[in-house]
Parts: C-alpha cells; sequence; structure tokens
C-alpha cells in the first residue's frame, strides 16, 4: 500500500467512481509506468499468489491494463524460478500474421486472471468466455486493490465474482488494508476520516 501510496498510484481527493459514487481515493494501476515500478508491482502479484496456495498454469492479462501486470508477474515468477507462461487478448480480432484475439502462450489447463482492482465484473466475465472458449478452466482473479465496497447488491464486486464464476479473488491490498495504513501514518491521518466514512457508507464485511 505504502509502495501505491509513494509511486502515486493511490490517490486521495474527491474521485467519482464507475458506480457514479464519491469516492476519497483513488487507484489507477496505469501510472505504475517505469520499470522499477513495473518490476515491483509483478513481485507482490507473484507474492500474493504463493502466499494464497493459489494452484495455476496460465496466467492471463485482459487488455488493456491486465497485460503489463500478467506479464510483469511472470517476469517474477521467473525471478523465483518458475517459469510460468501467459497470455493476453486484443480488443479487436486481428485477421493477418497469426490472427485471432489471443497473444501469447495457449489458453490450456488452469488458467490465473491477472488485472488492477474489479469494478463491475465487466473485465472478469469476458476474460472467463475467453478462457472456456480456448477449452481451459480458469481458476481464479488476482487483482491489486479490493474497495470492499457494494457491487450490484450487497456484496463486493469480488465477492460478486466468487458468487457467480466459483472462483477465488486474491488481492494484494483491500481497503482494511488502506485504513490501517492511514491509522499509522501521521503523514497520512488527515485522509483518515473520508475514507472511513465512504467505508461505513458503502462497504462490506470480508
Amino acid at each position: 500500500m505504502r509502495f501505491a501510496i509513494a509511486k502515486g498510484v493511490l490517490l486521495f481527493g474527491e474521485f467519482t467512481t464507475k458506480a457514479g459514487r464519491r469516492s476519497p481515493y483513488f487507484f489507477n494501476a496505469g501510472l505504475f509506468r517505469d520499470g522499477d515500478s513495473v518490476r515491483e508491482i509483478g513481485r507482490h502479484y507473484a507474492a500474493t499468489l504463493d502466499a494464497a496456495g493459489a494452484g495455476f498454469d496460465v496466467l492471463f492479462g485482459p487488455a488493456y491494463k491486465g497485460i503489463p501486470l500478467a506479464t510483469a508477474t511472470a517476469i517474477a515468477f521467473a525471478e523465483r524460478g518458475r517459469n510460468v507462461p501467459f497470455a493476453y487478448n486484443r480488443k479487436e480480432a486481428k485477421d493477418h500474421g497469426e490472427g485471432g484475439t489471443v497473444v501469447g502462450a495457449a489458453l490450456e489447463g488452469r488458467v490465473m486472471i491477472v488485472d488492477d482492482v474489479i469494478s463491475a465484473g465487466t473485465s472478469v466475465r469476458e476474460s472467463i468466455e475467453i478462457i472456456r472458449a480456448a477449452g481451459a478452466t480458469p481458476c481464479g482473479v488476482v487483482i491489486a486493490l479490493d474497495r470492499q465496497e457494494r457491487g450490484a447488491g450487497t456484496l463486493s464486486a469480488a465477492q460478486e465474482v466468487t458468487a457467480a464464476w466459483g472462483i477465488p479473488v486474491h488481492a494484494i491490498c483491500t481497503l482494511d488494508t488502506l485504513l490501517s495504513t492511514l491509522d499509522g501514518d501521521a503523514a497520512l491521518a488527515g485522509h483518515r476520516d473520508a475514507v472511513r466514512a465512504y467505508r461505513a457508507q458503502w462497504g462490506v464485511a470480508g
């Protein structure tokens, strides 16, 4: 969490989410935009999957933000001594060269989806459709931040993914992690009340 704040990926202020909510913080993984930060976030993804004991055969990064994240995660696993294949999709099918919408390794066996956050779950649904169409099995999703706020109903967007498709969602950080960070840092304490109020209004447990 401190890494994301230091890199300016996690910002504080007034932002409007996709759901139209006024949020006191915003996470933009697109701001992991230099070699050092991409290398580091990849290591966090790999560590999160290892800590969860998540079994998988291939990493899949949905376009667009998932592409560098899956690539960085595969590199991080290579540093750990495990050579992990990865793939990603195009937004539009290519009708020349290798063709198709999927680039990289073949989607086979158990496929782990690597993304930044889950908002409406659209990216996850599209990824699952692509993976299943290839004859592989989606086995989970790993994200940088679980906002732990209600989605369409009483569940969070991450909980909705698990309920709908029966796959786990692993998160490097959560809103609870953010609050703990704010509690322990006097320089960030000025944002604490706004984030707590947002959690009280829109948050879910777990």
